[in-house]
């Protein structure tokens, strides 16, 4: 270690240059006006880089070195926040804004106009920082609103936000705020994730959220994240602010990005033309935006207001209606599943709906097309459904024009021109060649491959297309019987990547009876039905023979899955291939039998629907499931609870016209603490 003076020199000099690379940082991610070129930025990090590796006792947390960490977790801790992370509520027209603010004024006693602060509303993942002395030592995500998971390692590889407030800060405050993934980041990496062959993010919200629940810090540092902070919570000190602005000016003093545009609206007229404004601008935002948030502005009546359970009465969403646009119906193709149903997608003219590009959709069926009476050259409106799934809303018929086509619907497999057979449910149709279709196979390859089936790694789509080709693999059973010379020939392979599919195709060997029967790609029974299944009959011999009507016992089987799985235990070529696998050594624990009518569950059933935030759906299903609960994918009169998480779909109708108990996540996660199984 260096002498006292020289070390003070050291130290001054890591100041000068952490307080230089924060400056550039700041005028780089926060004011979009870079000073200084890449090549000097990157000169000074290496500087930094090289002191701290010299001399490791001088570094410190607020360094922006340190935002990357080098090991990996091996699980989030939680963390409870020191004031609960509430949600908003929701209204989706003018007249239910007119209601919110009558229902204020009640409460403050008074028939004056409140000013309301507007602002975007980011369609993220809302998160907790916390600062000590301005140095960043914490961030936590919202998790059930009263604790959330640690994710500090991850919070700090986002650059614009500040690992050192600036300004004058009280000793603690903590920060809330929403981090996103711009469109354009969003973009770039789902194009990554495609030429790699991997699962692409349905919209920058999941990808947001998906990447700040990364066990590797450097995963997430790769990711495109922003931050921007709107609230203030837990000051150690009083400070002289008395408005919602003034909050959020304070938040750019501290060197946050705040959301924006913003409006301070003087009466209502002007807060509902702020949000036609940023609806008709939505598309042209750097961000996915669903509504506009409004707040009273004086702090003084957000106090006198206070709130409901799990939200404010002082700020609500006003949010956007599903967002639609006119394209051209080029085309119709056919596409076969893995089952063998056809289903026909629209090919459309290129347009953008809600930030994202769409030029294909699902039409679902033929007796869809006709319904809408959708015709090939028609002007369609397409609308993305829960601002994620693309579907054709109807046809514009006065646009109408001489030389569209009527869909015909195909008689012939358009994979290996099989005569087509109608469903069960006398709608779609299906190819009944099996594995002796092409299309099925690579569908069934890939779903057998999949991570919640047998969990085989290396296996992308365009290698199962190879596979295929090269006629290496017939069935899901030649998997287990690839050679490596066999492997070698195809193109883009080397050893390492052979050896490491073959160990993973060795090691999916011992499995779990649901995701065995899940990976068999039996018609509509998903993860939730198999592990039913299993729960019902306990070994696979006993489901392979039994009858329709003892299928239909499950509580997640109805007549036409019953009779899909009756059927597939019926076909020669499908035991003979689960005989072949079981002889090559897949295998599973023994099935003990539980004692379900002890279980506070066991004659529940449930469903769920919205997206959750504390929980993921799989998590929640387990825990549900653990309880001797079962979890099913439709509401019937034998539903017992609905649990509605955000942006619910038509099951929550459904459910309130059968009378159906609802929860919220939070009650969800209330009961699942009470029986000690909650694992966020």
């Amino acid at each position: 270690m260096p002498t006292s003076s020289a070390t003070q020199k050291i130290q001054k000099k890591l100041q000068q240059l952490k307080s230089q690379i924060n400056l550039y940082n700041h005028q780089y991610y926060a004011l979009d006006d870079p000073s200084v070129s890449d090549e000097i930025y990157d000169a000074l990090f290496k500087e930094l880089s090289g002191l701290e590796k010299k001399y490791p006792k001088l570094v410190t947390k607020d360094s922006p070195s340190q935002r990357v960490g080098s090991t990996p977790l091996k699980k989030f801790s939680s963390i409870k926040h020191a004031t609960p992370m509430m949600s908003l509520q929701n209204a989706f027209s003018e007249e239910q804004i007119n209601n919110f603010v009558k229902r204020l004024n009640k409460i403050l006693e008074t028939d004056d106009n409140q000013d309301l602060y507007c602002e975007p509303k980011l369609d993220g993942l809302a998160v907790s920082l916390r600062y000590e002395n301005g140095i960043l030592q914490q961030a936590a995500t919202r998790g059930d609103g009263e604790t959330g998971e640690d994710i500090t390692e991850n919070i700090k590889t986002i650059h614009n936000i500040p690992l050192q407030l600036l300004g004058d800060y009280p000793n603690i405050v903590e920060i809330r705020g929403e981090v996103v993934m711009p469109i354009a980041g969003f973009n770039k990496l789902n194009a990554q994730i495609k030429k790699q062959d991997g699962k692409t993010f349905a919209n920058p919200r999941n990808a947001a959220a998906g990447s700040l629940r990364q066990l590797d810090s450097r995963i997430t540092a790769k990711r495109p994240l922003a931050f921007f902070a709107y609230a203030l919570e837990d000051l150690s000190q009083q400070l002289s602010l008395t408005t919602q602005q003034d909050i959020v000016n304070l938040l750019k003093v501290f060197d946050f990005s705040v959301p924006m545009p913003s409006l301070l609206g003087n009466n209502l007229q002007e807060c509902f033309q702020f949000f036609n404004e940023l609806q008709n601008k939505r598309d042209s935002l750097p961000y996915a935006i669903d509504g506009i948030v409004y707040k009273v502005n004086k702090l003084s009546s957000q106090k006198i207001a206070g709130s409901i359970t799990r939200a404010p009465r002082w700020a609500i969403a006003h949010k956007f209606p599903a967002q639609i646009a006119h394209t051209i119906m080029e085309d119709v193709d056919f596409q076969v599943g893995r089952t063998g149903v056809i289903t026909p997608v629209a090919r459309l003219t290129a347009v953008m709906v809600g930030g994202v590009t769409v030029s294909r959709c699902s039409l679902h069926n033929m007796s869809e097309i006709a319904r809408k009476d959708i015709r090939i050259k028609d002007t369609v409106i397409i609308q993305r459904a829960g601002d994620v799934i693309p579907q054709v809303v109807s046809v514009v018929l006065a646009k109408r024009t001489q030389d569209v086509v009527q869909v015909i619907a195909p008689t012939h497999c358009p994979s290996c021109q099989s005569k087509l057979v109608k469903e069960v449910d006398k709608i779609s149709l299906r190819c009944p060649a099996t594995l002796n279709c092409k299309a099925q196979l690579k569908e069934l390859l890939w779903h057998f491959a999949s991570r919640q089936a047998m969990d085989i790694t290396g296996l992308g789509r365009k290698f199962i297309e190879e596979l295929v080709t090269a006629k290496l693999v017939t069935g899901i059973s030649s998997l287990y019987n690839l050679k490596t010379q066999e492997l070698l020939l195809l193109p883009r392979t080397g050893k390492k990547s052979i050896r490491n599919l073959q160990k993973s195709i060795k090691q999916s060997k011992s499995t779990t009876l649901p995701k065995f029967l899940y990976a068999l790609g039996i018609s509509e029974v998903g993860n939730t039905t198999a592990k039913s299944l299993v729960r019902h009959f306990r070994n696979l011999p006993v489901m392979q023979s039994a009858t329709l009507e003892e299928l239909q016992q499950v509580a997640d089987v109805g007549k036409t899955v019953g009779r899909h799985i009756f059927d597939f235990f019926r076909n020669d070529n499908n035991l003979d291939e689960i005989a072949t696998l079981k002889e090559i050594g897949v295998h599973w624990p023994k099935i003990n039998a539980v004692e379900i009518k002890k279980l506070p569950f066991s004659n529940k059933v449930f469903v769920l629907t919205g997206s959750l935030t504390a929980l993921t759906r799989d998590s929640a299903t387990e825990q549900l499931q653990a309880l001797g609960a079962t979890v099913t994918n439709s509401v019937s009169t034998k539903t017992s609870v609905v649990i509605a998480g955000e942006k619910p779909g038509s099951k929550l109708s459904k459910a309130k016209q059968l009378d159906v108990d609802i929860w919220d996540e939070g009650k969800l996660i209330e009961t699942l603490r009470t029986f000690e199984v909650f694992v966020g």
